[in-house]
């Protein structure tokens, strides 16, 4: 069996392929595969400039000195704003695809990037008031739901033995738009000086339109993701959906918390320039970018249960030796704590995003489903799933930088916030070898045969 694209106006909108059949290894190696790589590599194009639109306004505020008049927890609010905006929007953005098509809401996703950019091309000037900045910081969350509708797209073109390698080189190359606008950033206050944050904004406007145009030309939207009311209800129904959403926060909310916060957590705690913030706050979110397809593929061979709670118990001691670092005011201790947690998060991402396809499969496999169906109700509930849980888990990112920002408010130093994601971290540990890693299966499978209990202590 084959995919084949329909005719051009064969539906409103362009490119779609009627048949996908992932799992099929006859169709993967004649046809789908080829596929779904060209898929992945423009998805990933899009994605990547849909984040550093995201979190464009953690390096903006390194741009803002005194001349504007905003203290550091009036800054932590701007770009908690962007975070909680991006969160929120990943739920529609994540059904967007069924509705329009993968290649379709791609592109146009793309395009509402401009919408932010423009605004902070305009308004991003001493004298602008705090209400408008803090409009613009909110446009910008449009960034984040590129992220939840790009997963839930390439998730439908991978089988699930490839899923984690694909969703955690899809995401991570997503990810690296957050190291990459940092170091534009650098190089244009390096430069021109930190009173050019238009020239900025101006490198994005054509890579927005280039990105958009290609995911247009090269892409395609899968006929058999259509969308289904069903499935959000029995995903929002499950115990599991809301279980790895918490897990989500650990990972994905620390690495994008500590993105948006690091360059200001340097000024502030540390007393660095923006030149010299700047020049240090694109290695952590670069090196756990890179890594996130690493978590993928270590989950796909060693299961992302395991992954996931070595990264926890890891991430946990980081923190310890940032909690150190900063009561002793030790600015090398604190970038090697800060930057390892940004490479553990990454991993996390990489495990915990491969873990949700797994946990579907086998519960369908404990309803008495045979193989075929187990991997279409996996596919089905799991993409579903994804947009929930990763808008619950950008909503970490959020709480990482309210945190920051009622701890430096009260004591000018964030290791209170440091010390409250250490005990977080640690029932992160607590739950996932609770519910996924502790012998005998889970009780949430009672009845289940040996194949799907093996499968879900295994994801």
């Amino acid at each position: 069996m084959t995919g084949t694209t329909a005719p051009r106006g064969a539906r409103a909108g362009g490119r779609w392929i009627e048949r996908w059949e992932p799992e099929d290894e006859t169709f993967w190696k004649e046809s789908g595969e080829r596929i779904a790589r060209r898929n992945l590599l423009y998805s990933v194009l899009s994605e990547h400039i849909g984040f550093s639109i995201w979190t464009l306004w953690s390096v903006m505020v390194l741009f803002m000195g005194p001349a504007y008049g905003i203290d550091p927890a009036g800054k932590f609010f701007l770009i908690g704003t962007a975070t909680f905006v991006g969160a929120l929007v990943r739920v529609p953005y994540t059904f967007a695809v069924a509705r329009f098509g993968g290649r379709n809401w791609t592109a146009v996703s793309a395009l509402l990037l401009l919408a932010p950019t423009v605004a902070a091309l305009v308004v991003m000037e001493p004298g602008t008031s705090y209400g408008t900045f803090l409009a613009v910081a909110a446009l910008t969350g449009v960034g984040g739901g590129n992220f939840a509708s790009s997963m839930t797209n390439i998730n439908a073109f991978f089988p699930l033995r490839k899923k984690g390698w694909a969703l955690g080189l899809n995401a991570g190359g997503g990810n690296i738009g957050v190291p990459v606008v940092q170091l534009v950033a650098l190089l244009v206050i390096g430069t021109a000086g930190a009173g050019h944050p238009r020239l900025l904004l101006a490198v994005y406007l054509p890579l927005i339109v280039a990105a958009a145009a290609l995911a247009l030309w090269r892409m395609d939207n899968l006929a058999p993701v259509r969308g289904d009311t069903g499935a959000v209800r029995e995903a929002v129904r499950d115990a599991h959906t809301w279980i790895m959403a918490l897990l989500y926060v650990g990972t994905f909310g620390s690495f994008i918390g500590y993105g948006f916060a690091f360059g200001l957590v340097l000024q502030t705690q540390f007393g660095r320039t923006p030149l010299q913030a700047a020049s240090l706050t694109f290695v952590g979110p670069l090196l756990g970018s890179l890594i996130r397809p690493v978590g993928g593929a270590l989950a796909d061979r060693f299961g992302g249960a395991r992954i996931t709670l070595a990264t926890f118990v890891a991430m946990a001691a980081a923190t310890g030796v940032v909690v150190y670092a900063s009561g002793e005011e030790s600015l090398p201790v604190f970038l090697v704590g800060f930057v390892a947690l940004f490479v553990l998060s990454g991993l996390g991402n990489g495990s915990t995003y491969k873990m949700i396809p797994g946990i579907f499969r086998a519960k369908a496999l404990a309803r008495g489903m045979d193989a075929e169906a187990a991997d279409a109700y996996g596919r089905r509930l799991s993409g579903a799933a994804m947009g929930l849980i990763g808008a619950v888990g950008a909503l970490g990112g959020l709480g990482i930088n309210l945190a920051f920002r009622e701890a430096f408010s009260a004591s000018g130093s964030g290791t209170a916030a440091f010390v409250t994601f250490l005990g977080f971290y640690a029932a992160c540990c607590a739950v996932t070898w609770a519910v996924y890693l502790r012998r005998p299966a889970p009780a949430a499978l009672p009845a289940a045969g040996a194949e799907a209990k093996a499968q879900l202590t295994s994801v």
